[in-house]
């Protein structure tokens, strides 16, 4: 008999595992596509969107081929709404808002008056901040997040109504609130388990949402109009991925099953934390951490190869046999986020003396996907996806790493808000797909006949 508590965890978890595992050849024998992708790494078609658009493939003749990555919001490239936005010197993430949400661009009075109207939402009861945040500090600020957005059902007195207009209310609330709810909950954080100062800051009425940010974030409120422009760039580039984007497509899921927005917004989030999905910018800052420390020069290439591969043969960082940043479900040959993001970070690193980094960064960039393609045999191609580049300029931008996530977060409420009035707005069945079950059929034991066997 098994006394000691950790041999019979040990033992347990055996039995579990043994008890579940599929071998590899039944999923290409009953032809299921792991991770709804198909070998090419094309997705199953789950479902139909006029919100976001991602495409990593070029159709020529009648054949589609692997061609560079597109993205857009309601049918307009990314790449057109950030040059429109940054020309005109001004910040771009309320209007992509708007855009995302109801279908069109604003005009300089609706865009206005949405503005005033976040404005007015992006408050907290002082008890909230207190009673939900501060006294419930949590050891990460993701999970510390999804109990806040939890803790504001009790606050909402229609919080189950699932009308249109009352969920709309709820996610403009939410969108207002993701700023603060970030800010207070890292302050909460650190106050707690890095023994540093609490101090809360309240939001200014007339800031963007990232100017919003940085001033509640920072104990002198102090931040340059390039660090606005850069986080507010960010968070345009990671409003929206689609439907099928893990926490998108988890929004539909629960959204399709008639739950409360709360409900919906935690569910997204703790997709979003897994280091597969929103994780990845902070594994990605780790490890080039860890890259700066192993390679004694960064201008050498055959170094940079050496870590590389010691990476993919599980010798290095945390063994998982992956380069961060480097691949992505539907790009192959480029992600448009990585090629419009890594234009502005090169600006901001010569700005801030980063050069020689911002130069490993990019020999990473080009080494990594060739090293991949020779250690793996690949179906599509690889390249650096938005998260490669992201922490880096979260990095510049003097942003905790602890927030590297929670910030894309408060990017992707936006996104997750417009599936989530898509899928209601629908009303679709619950979203049930199928699971194959081959396990050999079997019959229930007697106790005894148990003992026995």
């Amino acid at each position: 008999m098994i006394c000691d508590t950790d041999t019979w965890f040990d033992h347990l978890s055996s039995k579990a595992i043994d008890s579940t595992l599929v071998e590899n050849s039944l999923y290409a024998e009953h032809d299921v596509k792991r991770g709804l992708r198909d070998i090419s790494g094309k997705g199953v078609v789950a479902g139909l969107t006029k919100i976001g658009e991602v495409q990593g493939l070029t159709t020529i003749g009648e054949s589609d081929v692997p061609g560079p990555g597109c993205l857009r919001y309601r049918g307009i490239d990314i790449a057109e709404i950030t040059d429109g936005f940054m020309a005109e010197e001004r910040c771009g993430f309320e209007e992509s808002c708007y855009l995302l949400l109801f279908g069109e661009l604003p005009d300089i009075d609706e865009l206005q008056r949405f503005q005033e109207l976040l404005s007015s939402y992006r408050s907290l009861p002082h008890r909230f901040v207190h009673e939900s945040i501060l006294t419930m500090s949590s050891r990460n600020v993701m999970n510390a997040i999804s109990q806040s957005v939890l803790a504001m059902y009790v606050l909402d007195e229609r919080a189950d109504d699932t009308s249109i207009k009352n969920v709309l209310r709820q996610c403009l609330q939410l969108i207002a609130a993701f700023p603060l709810l970030v800010a207070y909950c890292y302050r909460a954080h650190v106050y707690r388990f890095g023994n540093d100062s609490l101090f809360i800051h309240s939001p200014r009425s007339e800031l963007s949402t990232a100017a919003n940010f940085l001033h509640m974030l920072r104990i002198d409120n102090a931040y340059t109009p390039l660090e606005e422009q850069l986080l507010d760039l960010a968070l345009v580039l990671h409003a929206e991925h689609g439907g099928g984007n893990n926490s998108s497509f988890t929004t539909h899921v629960v959204s399709s099953s008639g739950a409360d927005t709360y409900s919906t917004i935690t569910a997204a989030l703790g997709s979003l934390k897994g280091p597969r999905h929103g994780g990845a910018n902070i594994k990605v800052y780790q490890m080039f951490e860890d890259m700066k420390a192993q390679v004694n020069n960064w201008e050498d290439d055959v170094q940079i190869e050496q870590y590389l591969n010691r990476l993919l043969n599980r010798e290095a960082f945390d063994r998982a046999g992956l380069v961060y940043g480097i691949g992505h479900a539907v790009y192959s040959v480029s992600d448009p986020r990585t090629l419009i993001l890594r234009e502005h970070v090169r600006k901001l690193a010569q700005e801030k003396g980063f050069d020689e980094e911002m130069r490993l960064y990019e020999r990473v960039e080009k080494l990594a996907p060739e090293i991949i393609g020779h250690k793996h045999k690949m179906y599509k191609g690889v390249s650096a996806n938005v998260d490669f580049y992201s922490g880096l300029l979260y990095r510049l931008l003097n942003i905790p790493p602890e927030l590297f996530t929670p910030l894309f977060a408060m990017a992707r409420i936006a996104g997750w808000s417009a599936h989530r009035i898509e899928e209601l707005a629908n009303a679709g069945k619950i979203i049930r797909p199928d699971y194959k079950s081959v396990a050999p059929q079997r019959h229930y034991l007697s106790m005894e006949k148990r003992r026995q066997g």
